[in-house]
């Protein structure tokens, strides 16, 4: 039976599920983020899961119309505010990958202080990936070992990155969509994938533990027989 430690999710289609409804597609990222909160519940409560990495919003995503990414905005600032309650709660630590730079002062008050709250916390570290590229992370780490004089070597290198935890275990990619999309490049190198098409907004807890349970019963060979 596999152990799994790391897993990481791509979570797609919270637009087309707000589309098929009818609805505007900020309905599907708020209920998107009603389902963040869904999942981390389970991972912080499952016997084995460490690191909960989730993709919410890479740096192809500002490419989207002004309104919509200035919503998403709010929204991530308004989820920390409302979610620090649930972390506390159920022990998990948060923090966040990718290039916070281009993000309002507000909002990286809001994530700064978000951190610092639940750092203490020990059942799970949920790590949300913002205005992140696995491309970038890779070319900014390389940039992190030349300034400090050290070789270029594969451990320097996965020190370096955003993610010094431990590599993907399980990677899922709700919506039907079967690509990275420039995920976690390095750390998914030897992980196990599964692409669901469930949208986003409709993945549940229950279809998570069949997935796991998938998982489970794979043979892992890392690159041997």
């Amino acid at each position: 039976m596999n152990e799994l430690k790391h897993l990481a999710i791509i979570m797609d289609g919270n637009g087309r599920w707000a589309k098929q409804r009818g609805l505007n597609r900020t309905k599907g990222h708020e209920r998107g983020a009603e389902v963040v909160r869904e999942i981390t519940t389970y991972c912080s409560n499952h016997p084995e899961i460490e690191t909960l990495t989730l993709y919410a919003f890479s740096t192809e995503n500002w490419k989207r119309p002004k309104m919509e990414v200035e919503f998403l905005m709010k929204l991530l600032g308004r989820y920390l505010k409302n979610e620090l309650q649930t972390y506390m709660k159920n022990e998990v630590r948060f923090e966040t990958i990718g290039d916070l730079e281009p993000f309002s002062k507000s909002l990286k008050n809001i994530i700064a202080q978000t951190k610092e709250k639940t750092k203490n916390n020990k059942k799970l570290i949920q790590i949300l990936a913002l205005n992140y590229g696995s491309q970038n992370e890779i070319v900014r780490a390389v940039k992190r070992l030349l300034d400090s004089n050290q070789e270029i070597t594969e451990e320097n290198l996965g020190k370096a990155l955003d993610t010094p935890y431990s590599d993907v275990d399980l990677l899922i990619r709700t919506s039907g969509e079967q690509r990275l999309s420039n995920f976690l490049l390095w750390q998914a190198a030897y992980a196990e994938f599964y692409f669901t098409k469930t949208l986003w907004p409709d993945f549940t807890v229950k279809e998570l533990n069949g997935i796991i349970e998938n998982f489970k019963n794979r043979e892992r060979k890392f690159g041997g027989i």
